[in-house]
């Protein structure tokens, strides 16, 4: 009683919870702290190949399209280039001061031809959208990147996006950030679970410095890795800290790297009856996403069957690609509202979604709403066709980026609209703003197209620095997501965590867990079982009513021995010399584990691994007699009946499996 006495006195001591915080902290750290100081630095070396690969950007659109085109596109109000570029000195070369439009659609043929050959002498899996290959690399081979694909896959995108390909810089980034987790948890000796934990970390870490979006980063590494409402739970912390260490690092090198990517004017959601037209922008967004999926992997399979040389086909797409942004070009200048705002079809396509979204698209039409919508609905359109032809002919860069301009330019197009058709009728305070159906809208079609809500949600909240549309951004991604068709942007996505092969042992066990042998028993099984003694020439014919590849050798109360398999059996009738003077007992193995009939299905199949045998038999725990034999082939097709069964008929059969 006196210690009990002291123990319940401790336990009210004010100060008690102090060691046992100490215990729970040290045992919660211990167990990860190598992975999670690991995340740290795969996020600063994100964070430095993410400065190191915008600059890169930067000075391949200086040289190519400034002083080779005259081209100067809007960045982002949030991004400008070095000082050396804005300003260069007298000894580098200067921007061309005359526009030669020409010229864009010879430029990104060499970029694409360069990319071409780079990545198909080098690394052919650095061509398309990086994220694609990380996520494949995920599920299916445990984490494993070639190291050179990093560094092909950062000078082929350079040189694809700096020469006016359409594409993005996320993913490539991504696979780098990818690409060095994988090597730094493979020099660590880390386990093949630890090794797709950090390389998706380091994807995460990608997003949250070229994205300017931390907390994004860590869930869009644990979201897009599959296509269904699920998380990767695993990812979310040492993505976190990886998140945290690149945006940091790259916001240490570059003055505007803590603030967001787009600037926007002071959006708010005030009004209810305002979700009708949000409610349209999400079927839009559906529809667009729709278009966009299909005509990307349309491109792809299309070049894919080409009978060209495959370094060929990236400068083919990047030449269709300036082709399309040049018909675009003269079109509007033919219709009287020419503007270079069409030309973000090219690259990174970032100035006309910041024009959408801070007016000036508007400005450049006199402010005439219906030509600012048809512009920036031209600038989606186009945007669909030349990410497609730029990166499904071969080439390197992301999908993401173009995704954000095709919603938000689509959004601001349908803004317009809606903000003139019920000012007409009226009802002006129901239309939201155009730069809010262009925030929204990003949000939505990306959503709809890879199947990520919620990362989306958080990532278009951080590059915009604005959250008084989460309400209608929530709305729309929801109904976006429920609605859009199975197509996704990521084609390795996978369905749910059940169906990732990188998660197939734990769920085996967890769908198993709780259901005994004993459902495979036959009350009155008689079935055939050898003895010791018998000839192994004479019990070849039992395996014929066997119906199995084992037969249990018993003695003559039927205790277990051992068991023979129709293999050994098969072996010793073809040996003409020794076959006649073997037994049973000559043949049998020993070291087979019988099961037992209270053994769950997930011990079974241990079981099965351990023995390499494709049929077990059934042991009774107290008497040691046999009572059945269990074939691994119908323990994984409850398996398999039981995955894809409503979890509340998983939980019934279970518990009658226990009565």
């Amino acid at each position: 009683m006196d210690k009990k006495n002291a123990q319940a006195a401790a336990a009210k001591h004010p100060l008690s919870w102090i060691p046992e915080f100490f215990i729970l902290t040290d045992h919660r750290i211990r167990s990860q702290a190598r992975l999670l100081g690991s995340a740290v630095v795969v996020g600063v070396v994100t964070g430095v190949a993410a400065v190191l690969f915008t600059i890169a950007c930067q000075v391949v659109i200086f040289l190519a399209l400034q002083v080779g085109a005259g081209y100067t596109s809007k960045p982002p109000a949030g991004e400008h280039f070095p000082s050396w570029l804005e300003s260069p000195p007298a000894w580098m070369p200067q921007p061309r001061a005359d526009f030669q439009p020409w010229l864009l659609l010879l430029i990104p043929t060499v970029g694409g031809a360069l990319c071409g050959i780079l990545v198909f002498s080098l690394a052919p899996e650095a061509e398309g959208h990086g994220t694609d290959a990380v996520i494949a690399a995920y599920h299916d081979r445990k984490g494993f990147i070639r190291y050179r694909v990093p560094v092909v896959k950062t000078f082929a995108s350079a040189l694809t996006i700096g020469t006016g390909g359409s594409g993005g810089p996320e993913g490539p980034i991504t696979q780098i950030g990818a690409g060095f987790g994988y090597f730094l948890a493979s020099v660590l000796r880390f386990s093949p679970a630890d090794r797709r934990v950090l390389m998706a970390a380091g994807m995460g870490a990608g997003i949250a410095a070229i994205l300017r979006a931390p907390l994004a980063g860590a869930l869009f590494a644990a979201e897009v890795l599959y296509w269904s409402p699920e998380f990767e739970p695993e990812v979310l912390m040492p993505a976190g800290l990886a998140s945290v260490a690149s945006y940091c690092t790259l916001g240490c090198f570059f003055q505007d790297g803590w603030r967001p990517l787009f600037d926007t004017p002071n959006l708010v959601f005030n009004n209810p009856w305002q979700l009708g037209p949000y409610l349209l922008l999400a079927v839009c967004m559906i529809l667009l996403a729709a278009v966009y999926t299909r005509s990307f992997y349309g491109f792809t399979h299309l070049f894919h069957r080409a009978p060209i040389p495959r370094w060929v086909k990236p400068a083919i797409g990047a030449g269709l690609t300036g082709a399309t942004a040049l018909a675009l070009f003269f079109g509007f200048e033919a219709a009287g509202f020419g503007n270079r705002y069409v030309l973000s079809v090219l690259s990174f396509g970032y100035g006309a979604l910041q024009g959408a979204l801070d007016g000036s698209v508007q400005q450049a039409v006199n402010n005439h709403a219906l030509a600012a919508a048809a512009v920036l609905l031209a600038v989606a359109l186009g945007k669909i066709a030349t990410t497609g032809l730029t990166i499904g002919s071969g080439g390197s860069g992301g999908v993401f980026s173009p995704s954000i301009v095709i919603g938000g330019c689509g959004g601001a197009a349908l803004g317009l609209v809606v903000k003139v058709v019920l000012g007409g009728v009226g009802l002006p305070q129901v239309a939201p703003e155009p730069a809010a159906f262009a925030l929204v809208g990003m949000a939505g079609f990306f959503a709809a197209a890879a199947k990520t809500p919620f990362s989306i949600l958080v990532i278009v909240s951080e590059m915009t620095g604005n959250y008084n549309l989460i309400l209608p951004t929530v709305f729309v991604c929801t109904v976006a997501f429920l609605f859009s068709d199975r197509q996704s942007l990521y084609q390795n996505q996978v369905m749910s965590r059940a169906l990732s092969p990188a998660h197939q042992g734990a769920y085996v066990r967890e769908v198993l867990t709780g259901l005994q042998v004993r459902l495979f028993l036959d009350p009155h099984w008689e079935g055939p079982v050898l003895h010791p003694e018998e000839p192994a020439t004479s019990v070849a014919g039992r395996f014929g009513g066997a119906d199995h590849d084992i037969l249990p050798v018993v003695e003559a109360n039927r205790t277990y021995l051992g068991v023979v398999s129709l293999e050994e059996i098969f072996l010793a009738t073809r040996a003409t010399n020794a076959g006649p003077l073997l037994l049973t007992a000559d043949l049998m193995r020993t070291d087979v584990t019988p099961l037992r009939p209270e053994d769950g299905l997930d011990r079974a199949m241990e079981l099965f691994a351990e023995s390499d045998l494709l049929a077990l038999p059934v042991v009774d725990e107290v008497s040691k007699r046999v009572v059945g034999v269990v074939k691994r082939h119908d323990v994984a097709g409850d398996y398999l009946r039981r995955l894809h069964e409503p979890k509340s008929m998983i939980l019934k059969g279970a518990a009658r499996a226990k009565r």
